[in-house]
């Protein structure tokens, strides 16, 4: 019988070059501390994490279209307008499962035109979360993104600056000092090999979230949830 632990462990996941950056922190009663980062090489390492998390918000969709539907899920389309102009653009489309398996990029862009680049690029991390991904992970993991965390945490006043430019950390980081005494030290560490300053930054406001998923005090984007072949809520959280 594994012994109860006197916290529950929060997670904010993000992925990076070097796979998935995973931010850990306890949380007992209303204090987060905030632990060691690591970068792990696939998304079923982080499934497989210990200790185990009580919740963990992860900036990788859940739940996707057989065929085209979109470009935009549900989710997705709601997220956009709420972070509004100019981070809607962060939130990209999420290509249905024909395209992930497509067997070429020019078979990909002929079922998803929209597809860009960079789009092809994110390919390696959402073919892992539509391969490793069960309903019943969805008890503990939470698919979100850090411009609607940090949305809510600036007083669900929208964020113009951008993770990238030295304004855009800081402002962010601001924000975690200010909602998350406790936290904001880790973001002043280097990050493990792998990942960048933004990564860390943006794992770090997604224990935001898996504090409020912890609570079960999320908002859920939409509010009744769209369910895909797979039995998973297609859903962001915030």
């Amino acid at each position: 019988m594994t012994a109860k632990l006197p916290y529950k462990m929060l997670g904010g996941v993000v992925p990076c070059p070097g796979g998935w950056l995973i931010v850990p922190a306890r949380l007992a009663g209303v204090t987060v501390v905030a632990e060691d980062a690591w970068v792990v090489p696939t998304l079923l390492d982080v499934l497989e994490f210990k200790p185990k998390f009580e919740a963990a918000a992860i900036w990788a969709p859940i739940g996707f279209y057989d065929e085209p539907q979109g470009p935009y899920r549900p989710c997705d389309a709601e997220a956009r307008e709420y972070v509004g102009w100019p981070r809607r653009i962060a939130i990209r489309p999420v290509p249905s499962r024909a395209a992930l398996h497509a067997a070429t990029r020019e078979e990909a862009l002929e079922i998803e035109p929209w597809l860009t680049r960079d789009d092809f690029r994110r390919f390696k991390w959402l073919r892992e979360a539509e391969r490793e991904f069960q309903p019943f992970h969805q008890r503990s993991y939470f698919a979100a993104h850090p411009d609607l965390t940090f949305s809510q945490l600036n007083n669900d006043i929208p964020l113009t600056t951008s993770p990238y430019h030295e304004d855009g950390v800081l402002e962010r980081m601001a924000l975690i000092r200010d909602k998350m005494p406790g936290v904001e030290e880790i973001v002043t560490r280097t990050p493990p090999p792998g990942a960048a300053m933004v990564h860390m930054v943006e794992a770090t406001g997604l224990l935001w979230t898996a504090r409020r998923a912890a609570g079960r005090a999320m908002q859920r984007l939409p509010l009744d949830p769209n369910w895909d072949s797979t039995g998973m809520r297609m859903e962001l959280v915030r």
